[in-house]
């Protein structure tokens, strides 16, 4: 029992990873040409989809259950936090209100997800030249909030930044290491 338990996590770790080859951020795109306001924030956005990336790499079973405390958010339930970041960051680059929860996912699904909204992110507000068009718009029920781009730096930008660090530190306290060879100031992964 215990050999096939065994088997199945690392067949399940080596088809996460295996899969994780076609996911965006590998390396982080190469910078534009040019300093517009469009092309900082895509860069700021890029650079969390490449911590982002990494930081959920082979994550195992064990540490997306993983928790310090029993108030603490697991490992699982802070990515699904930062997927629902990634989820405004995207709406507002879109110009789509915010409103719609998240369909039931796997983790490989919202990883997916959560790489996919950050690139799209990235590519619409690399062609921005006006950030005041881009406002967060939330909607509960019948109450409509509006914030300008500038909480959307402070908001959900860093919020999803300071949210993979806590990935990084939750992975490594369940005895799963960043994955070496991974440069945050370069922005590659060297084999």
């Amino acid at each position: 029992m215990r050999i096939a338990l065994t088997l199945l996590l690392f067949t399940m770790t080596f088809t996460m990873n295996a899969q994780d080859k076609s996911l965006p951020y590998y390396n982080i795109p190469e910078a534009s040409k040019s300093y517009t306001a469009g092309s900082v924030v895509s860069r700021m956005i890029d650079g969390l989809g490449f911590r982002y990336r990494w930081a959920t790499e082979g994550l195992r079973p064990q540490d997306l259950i993983f928790k310090p405390t029993k108030e603490s958010r697991t490992t699982e339930e802070t990515i699904d936090h930062i997927l629902g970041l990634t989820q405004v960051i995207l709406n507002s680059a879109l110009g789509v209100p915010n409103g719609s929860p998240q369909p039931k996912m796997t983790y490989e699904q919202k990883r997916k997800k959560t790489l996919d909204n950050i690139q799209k992110a990235s590519s619409l507000f690399l062609k921005a030249t006006d950030l005041s068009k881009y406002t967060m718009v939330f909607v509960r029920g019948e109450k409509t909030t509006e914030y300008p781009f500038w909480n959307q730096i402070n908001g959900p930008i860093s919020d999803a930044l300071w949210h993979v660090g806590q990935v990084v530190s939750l992975r490594r306290s369940s005895g799963n290491p960043f994955p070496k060879g991974v440069s945050v100031l370069q922005g590659k992964k060297f084999d």
